[in-house]
This record gives C-alpha cells, sequence and structure tokens, in this order.
C-alpha cells in the first residue's frame, strides 16, 4: 500500500519502501503459449514452417484424442508417474536428510562435502549402464538412476540453504535460551526452506530428465519409451505429443511446488 510523508519543504512525498514483491500474472504465460501455438499452426498451414520440422499443433490435438481414445495414453502416462514418484520421493527425501546433517554437523561436513563435490558433476545418464549391471534391466534401475539423479543437487541445495540462515537470528535464539532442537526446529529449518524447495523445483526437473532417459532402455510402456518409438518411426505428431505431456508434466510439479511454497512460506508475506 503506497502512503505519503512530508519532507522538508512541505511538500508531499510517495512513501516508496513498499520492499520488492513481485505479483504472479498467470494470464501472461497463458497468453504467450497460446501466441506461440497460433503462430506455429499458422506458419505451418502457410508452408512458412516445414511440416518435416514442425507438426501443426492441431495435428498434435488429433494424437492427443487418438491416444486417449486407444487408452495408449494412461499405458505410458501411469508406469512414468510411479517411477517418478518413487524415484524422486527417495533420491529427494535422503538427499534433504542427508544435506540438513551436512549443514549443522562438522564432521558429516567433513566427510561428505567431498564426497558429493566428486559425484555431483558426474552426468547421471552415464551411470544408467552400470545401474542396469546392479539392479537389472527392471524397474530397478530406473528408480536407481532417478533416485540419484534427484539426490545429489538435493544436497547441495540443502545444506547450501542452510548455511545461508542469518546467524544473528540464530544467536538471538541462543540468547534466549532456547535448545538446540528448538534452534533447528523454529530458526534453522524455516529459513532454509525457500532456498530447499528451490533445489526441489530443479532436482525434480532433472528426474523427469533421466526418467526419459531410463525408460529409453528396456521399457515396454512410458513416456521415454513412447518417444523413442515416435522418433524411430519419424513420425513427429506422436513425437510432439510425448514432448508436450513431459511439458505438462513440469508444469505440474512446478504448480506442486508453489503450492508448498505458499503453505510452508508463508511467514515471508
Amino acid at each position: 500500500m503506497r502512503g505519503y510523508f512530508m519532507d522538508n519543504t512541505g511538500k508531499s512525498v510517495a512513501f516508496r519502501g513498499g520492499g520488492f514483491a513481485p505479483q504472479s500474472r498467470r494470464w501472461v504465460g497463458v497468453l504467450i503459449f497460446v501466441a506461440l501455438i497460433l503462430f506455429v499452426e499458422w506458419g505451418t498451414r502457410a508452408d512458412w514452417i516445414s511440416s518435416l520440422s514442425l507438426p501443426r499443433p492441431s495435428d498434435v490435438l488429433d494424437t492427443f484424442q487418438q491416444l486417449y481414445d486407444s487408452g495408449l495414453l494412461f499405458k505410458h502416462l501411469l508406469p512414468s508417474l510411479t517411477r517418478l514418484f518413487v524415484g524422486a520421493l527417495i533420491g529427494a527425501s535422503i538427499g534433504i536428510a542427508v544435506g540438513i546433517m551436512i549443514g549443522l554437523f562438522s564432521y558429516v561436513r567433513s566427510g561428505l562435502v567431498p564426497l558429493v563435490a566428486a559425484i555431483f558433476p558426474i552426468p547421471k545418464i552415464a551411470l544408467l549402464p552400470l545401474f542396469v549391471i546392479w539392479f537389472g534391466i527392471g524397474e530397478g534401475s530406473k528408480y536407481a538412476l532417478i533416485a540419484f539423479g534427484t539426490f545429489t543437487p538435493t544436497v547441495v541445495a540443502t545444506y547450501g540453504a542452510v548455511d545461508n540462515v542469518d546467524r544473528t537470528l540464530i544467536r538471538m535464539g541462543q540468547s534466549f535460551g532456547l535448545s538446540w532442537w528448538s534452534i533447528v526446529r523454529k530458526i534453522v529449518l524455516p529459513g532454509a526452506m525457500p532456498g530447499i524447495l528451490s533445489g526441489l523445483r530443479i532436482s525434480l526437473s532433472i528426474a523427469i530428465i533421466l526418467l526419459v532417459a531410463a525408460e529409453m532402455l528396456g521399457a515396454e510402456y512410458g513416456i521415454g519409451a513412447y518417444i523413442l518409438e515416435a522418433g524411430s518411426l519419424y513420425d513427429l505428431e506422436r513425437l510432439f505429443a510425448g514432448v508436450v505431456i513431459l511439458s505438462l508434466l513440469g508444469v505440474l510439479i512446478s504448480a506442486l511446488i508453489g503450492i508448498l511454497e505458499r503453505r510452508l512460506l508463508g511467514w515471508r508475506t
């Protein structure tokens, strides 16, 4: 809310100290998506965009309808959602727990930070053959790849968020005689939560990428298997339908993280 105060000359000056509080304008994103789709549709119909490089959005929509009518949509989608949920849940849960311990305990930090720094830069897709050897070509290797790929960025984001908690607040809690556990529960964890959720948003995006890679190897059903089959047949409509499903999945995950942020970070407003 804008207020006014008087300066030394008696003039009314608008108060501009409201802080930085950007507001969401969801309709802008929807408008951009619609404009982009209409542009591609017009370009393909006018032969300005080659149909060999981009299919018409209307044809992709027809492919969605065929997928739904045939029942193949859920045959491919449900296994992918299960793999993503189980793998990401395992990786993110362990990653948050380990990251908090690294941030709180010196010995854990000394022992695990070099290990995390060593495995973090490794492309997780390159480990898929190793996971297949360890866990077999079934669901175990897919869960392991997604969990491991989610684990490492979550660890880094979590202990970085714990490190960035304002030390003044911690000293204030100590001066009021709060116990160690109370400081962690009431100061450290709430202060680290914005960074943890931001890291989780990135980790889940990586999980979607690894899900596709895992399903392209030895999966009969799944979005990755569907895209691989469409690509091998050069069926652009089916290929882009699979890509759109992944994009919508990413939007859904981002929306869920946004709901968590509003529920857990209401104290920031």
